[in-house]
């Protein structure tokens, strides 16, 4: 009886060890551990128009926010410029609004004033050229000579068309600018004011802004370096979002979906942080060969990212990371 006693509960304990162990074997399979290396955006910062740099503001590592300003170009010339355009803009307002007002009244009154200056001078003319021709008709051309006639009589056509002259500047002044002369005036004003804001815009071009809260990866220009739109001035690591780039073999491809929750943790903060799948790549990793035989199946791996909120910024660029996904699906 003792010996039965003992064997089950040899059996019992034996069986227990078993069942612990196909648990522990089950919980164990549904964790999935990748390795990989932290990864984040990374941006080239140039400035758009090509001048000599005047400052660079930031160090190598140097955390800036959203809109800091970072460099600043030489804007000499551009204020000159700016100055200039700024004058040119005033005289073309200026002009049309000159136009829009039209012609001032006293303008019109001293248009009047020439009109019968014209007549008055044209009525004179005119009797000078009767009398002399009178003169000459009643003398048989013995009172005066025909020069005297012919000369009267120029002056007398001279007073006619300067009349005409006369009334058609006061037709002019009483009817107003013409519409093309409006339409031309507004439409130089526009041009100006375009070209005056253009060069705004480029004066505060020249002052490089951070685009995103980031840090300084590399410091690429130094003052008296000439910049230019193709030359990068800083390289800049954007710190939200980063991820981890991993990569998961062909079997457990299966067992993760977009969307699980990760943890994230490396040498130096092995208390880990919290992500989440957030791309499975659908195309191998390695391009297999023609013939795909079973072991060369289970070769291949496909791109993984887990991406992580980072706020203390622990993670940096490159930095090797383990990623464990807790629950993923068994086969």
């Amino acid at each position: 009886m003792r010996t039965f006693r003992v064997i089950f509960l040899f059996v019992l304990a034996l069986a227990l060890a078993l069942a612990g162990y196909f648990l522990l074997s089950g919980q164990r399979s549904s964790e999935l551990t990748l390795y990989g290396n932290v990864d984040q955006r990374q941006v080239e910062l140039s400035f758009k128009d090509a001048e000599r740099v005047a400052q660079v503001l930031v160090e190598e590592g140097a955390l800036v926010e959203k809109g800091q300003v970072l460099a600043v170009l030489e804007t000499r010339r551009l204020r000159d410029q700016l100055a200039v355009l700024a004058a040119q803009t005033d005289e073309a307002q200026a002009a049309l609004a000159k136009l829009e007002n039209g012609t001032r009244p006293e303008e019109i009154d001293q248009a009047r004033a020439q009109v019968l200056a014209g007549r008055a001078d044209l009525e004179y003319a005119e009797k000078q050229y009767h009398r002399l021709w009178e003169i000459l008709q009643h003398s048989q051309g013995k009172g005066a000579r025909k020069a005297d006639l012919d000369e009267a009589l120029a002056r007398r056509d001279a007073a006619r068309a300067r009349l005409v002259v006369l009334e058609k500047a006061l037709r002019l002044a009483e009817i107003g600018p013409r519409a093309e002369d409006l339409a031309q005036a507004r439409a130089l004003l526009a041009e100006r004011r375009l070209a005056h804001k253009a060069l705004q815009n480029r004066l505060e071009d020249a002052r490089l802004q951070s685009p995103c809260r980031s840090y300084v990866q590399r410091r690429l220009l130094e003052p008296g370096d000439m910049a230019s739109p193709d030359k990068a001035v800083f390289s800049l690591a954007v710190l939200s979002p980063k991820w981890v780039r991993a990569y998961v073999a062909e079997p457990d491809l299966g067992r993760i979906h977009q969307g699980m929750e990760a943890r994230i943790t490396t040498d130096s903060f092995p208390e880990g942080l919290t992500g989440h799948v957030g791309f499975i790549s659908s195309v191998a990793e390695f391009t297999p060969k023609t013939v795909e035989t079973t072991e060369l199946r289970t070769a291949l791996v496909y791109e993984v990212r887990i991406l992580v909120e980072d706020n203390e910024d622990r993670l940096r660029l490159g930095m090797p990371a383990s990623v464990t996904i807790a629950k993923a699906r068994d086969h």
